[in-house]
């Protein structure tokens, strides 16, 4: 069967952009999402086309050898076909939120690419959240921290099985290692079945003959634990990132949970964040102001110098190109902006406040009765050329 076209799967045209591609991605892959379709295999298949078709689309190198080839310029590509539901929760489950992995199908769905709460070899262990503080210049270049996480661990007498090391597990004799409890009644609508946990086994289909001593058939205990923690450049305050299998030991040899780093962001001494912009504000004196000069500042890498114009105004905001944070898994990076105010002192010695009543009295130092009023007169006086 001949494959569709991925422009026309994702319905967007062949000019749009990476965030339209994006976009229309996602209402796809949440209209046609398994669990709000469950059973229905032509939904699930909508699905994971979709996903193909993203993973072209998505990536720069790879839709323009489609758009040049077609589904021959594939072939041999660093590209595969999905076959598998949970394979495409994990190699897109990143683009679902405002982080930088996870995302809305673990919040919305409850993590289903995953794994379920629990198993036959136990009960799955919680999540975990950890807040990560950084600062700007970290944000900057990138870092690698250590988290001390206090967690549940896997016991070291059982190796997590919470079964007395030389003896074992056995089937639940209540359910029989189905790890359910089935109940058929009749009535005149027809036949219904109650499904139920297992309370015995408590759903794990297994039970510990004789516990361990050191978790007391827990399989895991109290502990503290050291993790290493790769931040890429370009974060920002919300993002978060996961750590799979860092979470708490789960029960009885059951699946780990996971660790979500957040991402908190320090206030700076002297800069302010708008984007990956950073806003730096400057006071320089009249004098620089009217006269320009220059005059060296803090950068997030160190100190610049910056050179002001003659007759710089306050509230002028002076640009520095590329000082600011990196793109999030991008080229590139924000800017410094410099925002200028013209210091006013306090106090002045009654020398400067001669030189200052000389100053006050000489014609361009004194503002005229349109300046006064600021530009509002002189846009009036354009607005009105511009109809007489």
């Amino acid at each position: 069967m001949a494959k569709r076209d991925y422009y026309e799967i994702l319905g967007i045209s062949r000019t749009a952009t990476p965030d339209e591609i994006k976009k229309a991605y996602r209402q796809m892959a949440m209209k046609y999402h398994p669990d709000r379709n469950p059973g229905n295999k032509e939904a699930e298949e909508v699905f994971k086309e979709a996903a193909e078709a993203y993973e072209v689309l998505g990536d720069q190198d790879k839709r323009r050898r489609y758009d040049q080839f077609g589904h021959e310029g594939m072939r041999g590509t660093n590209y595969h076909e999905f076959h598998d539901v949970n394979d495409i929760f994990s190699t897109f489950g990143d683009i679902f939120g405002g982080g930088i992995g996870g995302g809305i199908f673990d919040e919305v769905f409850g993590g289903r690419g995953r794994r379920s709460g629990r198993s036959h070899q136990g009960t799955t262990g919680a999540d975990l959240k950890a807040k990560l503080p950084l600062t700007l210049e970290e944000i900057s270049t990138g870092i690698e921290k250590k988290l001390k996480i206090k967690k549940q661990k896997k016991c070291d007498v059982c190796n997590g099985t919470g079964a007395k090391p030389g003896t074992g597990s056995s089937n639940c004799p209540q359910c029989e290692g189905s790890g359910e409890l089935r109940q058929v009644s009749r009535s005149m609508f027809g036949q219904f079945v109650n499904i139920t946990t297992c309370p015995t086994c408590g759903g794990e289909g297994r039970i510990v003959r004789e516990p361990c001593t050191n978790c007391h058939g827990e399989g895991r205990l109290s502990g503290e634990t050291t993790i290493k923690v790769n931040v890429p450049a370009g974060v920002s305050e919300g993002n978060y990132i996961p750590l799979q299998s860092q979470g708490n030991a789960g029960q009885r040899g059951g699946p780990p949970g996971d660790l979500i780093v957040l991402i908190e962001e320090q206030p700076h001494q002297y800069f302010s964040r708008s984007g990956d912009d950073i806003i730096y504000d400057l006071n320089i004196s009249f004098p620089m102001a009217t006269l320009g000069g220059e005059i060296e500042i803090p950068t997030l890498t160190g100190k610049a110098k910056l050179t002001i114009d003659a007759g710089t105004p306050p509230g002028r905001m002076l640009r520095m190109r590329d000082r600011g944070v990196p793109h999030l898994n991008s080229h590139g990076r924000g800017d410094q902006l410099v925002r200028i105010s013209v210091w006013v002192p306090a106090k002045v010695n009654s020398k400067e406040k001669e030189l200052l009543k000389q100053l006050g009295t000489e014609e361009h130092i004194v503002p005229t009765e349109e300046e006064r009023h600021g530009h509002s007169k002189t846009f009036f006086n354009k607005v009105k050329d511009a109809f007489s």
